[in-house]
């Protein structure tokens, strides 16, 4: 079955760093866009940052310059490397895998950014 199961999520002062991950097993890897949501409480989930199968990405303008997500198809991972965290990324991050008519999705893990 599939699975995506992410991890790196836990509590950091402003101004830290974290880094998640997204193990994807039970897909194949390299033919799914892949993309970090995250939802904060009382608020809708929204797209944090998407990198296409070939390697471009995007990002929503309150985590320019502060976030990189990147993916590795040998090891079926996508990564998100976020710097410089301010307590308004506080939220459950979720990994996505989106193939169009396929989509699936991780079970979340915290971010808790405390100033």
């Amino acid at each position: 079955q599939v699975q995506l199961v992410e991890s790196g999520g836990g509590l950091v002062q402003a101004g830290g760093s974290l880094r998640l991950s997204c193990a994807a097993s039970g897909i194949i890897f390299s033919i799914y866009a892949m993309n970090w949501y995250r939802q904060a409480p009382g608020k809708q989930r929204e797209l944090v940052a998407a990198i296409t199968t070939g390697g471009i990405t995007n990002y929503a303008d309150s985590v320019k310059g502060r976030f990189t997500i990147s993916r590795d198809n040998i090891k079926n991972t996508v990564y998100l490397q976020m710097n410089s965290l301010k307590p308004e990324d506080t939220a459950v991050y979720y990994c996505n895998a989106d193939a169009g008519s396929r989509m699936y999705w991780g079970q979340g893990t915290q971010v808790t950014v405390s100033s």
